[in-house]
């Protein structure tokens, strides 16, 4: 009888231990014109890029916050990709207290491009605990640019198989961050503005004191920058990271179909 249990428990621990890493991916309402903040998409691409990944289940919600918040039970991360601001969308009702739950039990966070964006007066000090950074009106700035994007920290696992690049986005700069924050790991710098360069952060880590892990992206408004290998990776990567799941030697597998780029836009004027 005693041999049995035992077996049933070694079996039990064994289908727990080859459990995959459930990533929650939520894409906010369309925004912008075509082409631009196509959240839908974009997390519909990162979920086919994440379960390209051994020991994960990525699940894209689409079209805004989940109506039934059991989504995110046994959440390993949860991915944001959505406008911010005055309207962000977890500051309606309990859903900034909910994600704080979620933090506190050691689920990771994602943040990209808009959703980095909250009001000082209502999350700033969420965010640097969350992510370690957002984005201040009117302290930082927003504007088109085309910039060389340098690896910050080559010895990260977020920066497995991909190099510095140049890409043309809407590189949000001079991001609040606590400057005597020990956990931030800038993950991309890129000198901006142009007409008198400074050394800026648009995409960082945080390792925080609940167990989980943070990061932000400033970029991700157009959504033709997926189709560019380095983009997509660092990003590929940093989620599995932030799910604690091992981000291979060579970086993540992040392969697009031909066509894919094109699927799951929204339907803009």
């Amino acid at each position: 009888m005693r041999k049995s249990i035992l077996v049933l428990l070694l079996a039990a621990v064994a289908a727990m231990a080859a459990a995959p890493a459930k990533i929650v991916l939520v894409a906010g309402k369309p925004s912008h014109g075509p082409g631009a903040h196509e959240h839908n998409a974009g997390v519909t691409l990162l979920a086919n890029f994440l379960n390209q990944n051994k020991g994960v289940q990525a699940v894209a919600v689409r079209n805004g916050w989940p109506e039934d918040a059991s989504v995110f039970d046994g959440a390993k991360s949860i991915v944001l990709y959505m406008d911010g601001g005055v309207h962000h969308p977890l500051l309606e009702g309990d859903r900034m207290a909910f994600i704080g739950k979620l933090a506190d039990k050691g689920v990771g966070l994602v943040f990209l491009h808009y959703t980095v964006e909250v009001p000082k007066e209502y999350s700033g000090p969420l965010f640097l605990k969350w992510i370690g950074g957002y984005y201040e009106r009117p302290y930082s700035v927003n504007p088109m640019n085309e910039a060389d994007l340098v690896q910050a920290s080559p010895k990260h696992p977020i920066s497995r198989g991909w190099k510095s690049f140049h890409l043309k986005d809407e590189w949000y700069y001079r991001i609040r961050f606590d400057p005597a924050d020990k956990r931030l790991t800038p993950i991309l710098t890129t000198l901006l503005p142009k007409d008198a360069p400074n050394k800026e952060t648009v995409a960082w880590a945080v390792e925080r004191t609940d167990g989980g892990r943070g990061f932000g992206f400033t970029g991700g408004h157009f959504h033709t920058n997926w189709g560019v290998l380095e983009f997509r990776r660092l990003i590929t990567n940093a989620i599995l990271w932030s799910a604690k799941v091992d981000v291979p030697r060579n970086g993540a597998r992040c392969d697009l179909k031909p066509g894919e780029l094109e699927q799951n836009l929204d339907k803009k004027r």
